[in-house]
């Protein structure tokens, strides 16, 4: 089984449209662990509601709102989850119809899937956050009208998809395109490394470290690119006070493995 690994704060309204994305899955073999870094009420009885008549099964963790934490209750939901492959995604992204399928089908033992997104402007994110639910058909309908007026970033990645093959692995570790909102792999592999480094707070890079530590211990990295591109919604940039010492901290890991 797939544990998908939803971290959140503070933006129910987006996390409903995320929610509603997986609900209608190709694939319904999967769980969903709410990794929550302390969001307010509004959150949690959103994903109450949700909890209802959901189709798969939904788990709510959540930690006290202490600053950026998301690798400690990342962790926490490493170990409490049941599948024996687990995909990361954020609250504040939207999964095509076939997300989980078309993960499952990257998914190879030894390898994990940096998967990349479409980036979508302030415009349209406010648009599709007052539908009264999502609706794929809906958004793919108009998909070319929001590449001309530039509500989406990407076109073609959302209308071919490619399968596997050896041009998807990277040879070594790179930086480009690891996105912490859309990534995968096996549990078993996680835990060998320890989760994520939880001395890692404030936003950035926390990913980045993740997928280094795996590929030093021998796990190759795949792209999961025109295949499980997931829709990103426009928000503020986050507080990055921290990314560039926690950049030099994943520079100094790199360094010494080079050494």
């Amino acid at each position: 089984m797939i544990s998908v690994l939803l971290a959140t704060y503070n933006w129910p309204q987006a996390l409903k449209l995320c929610l509603e994305s997986l609900s209608t899955q190709t694939d319904l073999d999967f769980e969903i662990i709410i990794a929550d870094d302390g969001s307010t009420s509004d959150t949690k009885e959103l994903i109450a509601g949700a909890q209802v008549d959901f189709p798969v099964k939904i788990t709510h963790l959540w930690q006290e709102d202490q600053g950026f934490r998301k690798t400690r209750i990342l962790n926490q939901a490493i170990e409490v989850s049941l599948g024996d492959y687990l995909i990361f995604l954020d609250g504040d992204c939207i999964a095509q119809p076939d997300f989980i399928a078309q993960h499952r089908r990257l998914s190879q033992a030894n390898h994990l899937v940096t998967g990349s997104r479409i980036l979508l402007n302030d415009k349209l994110s406010k648009q599709l956050l007052s539908w009264p639910q999502w609706d794929f058909k809906r958004f793919i309908d108009n998909l070319l009208s929001y590449r001309l007026s530039g509500g989406i970033n990407k076109f073609w990645p959302l209308k071919i998809k490619l399968g596997a093959g050896a041009w998807r692995n990277y040879k070594k570790f790179v930086w480009r395109r690891i996105k912490g909102c859309n990534m995968a792999c096996w549990k078993a592999d996680a835990q060998a490394i320890g989760g994520f480094d939880e001395t890692i707070t404030g936003w950035g890079h926390e990913d980045a470290d993740f997928v280094f530590r795996l590929q030093n211990k021998g796990v190759i990295r795949k792209s999961g690119s025109w295949s499980t591109e997931v829709l990103h919604l426009y928000h503020r940039i986050n507080n990055q006070s921290n990314a560039a010492e926690n950049a030099r901290r994943v520079r100094e890991k790199i360094l010494a493995k080079a050494q």
